[in-house]
Parts: structure tokens; sequence; C-alpha cells
């Protein structure tokens, strides 16, 4: 079996990534679409910065963001770390914990075009 060269490692290594960030994209919409419903069933009305980093995943606009996505995968690895055991009771809480987190990313990394909270 031969060696990949540099360039045939470059390519698999940006198809892994490409893969991460493919999976990350598609359970955050499933979660955001969750998230959404939860509000909805328990009649309770969704903060702003829940609901923008809802609509970020399920309008796609990460596809006119270049780097916002990969913002949001990092911090999400590292939230993975610090997270508390989820549980039934607690589900919800996380949920609405993170997408305030990712809210919070693209407001400060610049990628969110608001500047009225």
């Amino acid at each position: 079996m031969r060696r990949l060269t540099p360039e045939e490692r470059y390519k698999y290594n940006v198809r892994n990534q490409q893969k991460a960030l493919e999976d990350f994209v598609t359970h955050e919409i499933e979660y955001a679409d969750d998230l959404i419903s939860w509000y909805k069933i328990t009649k309770k009305e969704i903060p702003d910065n829940e609901y923008r980093a809802c609509a970020y995943f399920m309008n796609k606009e990460y596809l006119n963001k270049p780097g916002s996505l990969t913002l949001l995968y990092t911090a999400y690895q590292e939230y993975l770390n610090g997270l508390p055991e989820v549980t039934k009771e607690n589900a919800f809480d996380i949920l609405c914990y993170r997408y305030r987190m990712y809210a919070s990313l693209l407001k400060n990394g610049g990628y969110d075009g608001r500047t009225d909270w």
C-alpha cells in the first residue's frame, strides 16, 4: 500500500471535518426544532436569544456566515466536557442554556447582524 501524498491527506482531513460539521448541524437542527416545540407545548414564550440561535440552524444561516459553524462546533465540544449528567429533570434547562450560549457566541463573534440585544 502506498502512502498518501500531502494533497491526498489534506483532502482526507477536510472530508472528515466536513462530515463532523454536517453531523453537528443535523442534530442541532433537530434539537432546535425540539426546543421550539417544547416552548409551544408548555405555552411559554421563547426568549429572543434562544429563538435566534434556533433560527440560525433551522434557516441554514451558517451557509452565509463562513466560520460561524466552526465556532459553534468548537464551543459545543468544550461544552460537552463540562456538562453535568443529563437527566429527565434537567434536559430542557441544559438545552436552553446551550442555545443561549450559541446566541451569545454568534453575537460576540460578529455573525449576528442584530445590534438590539
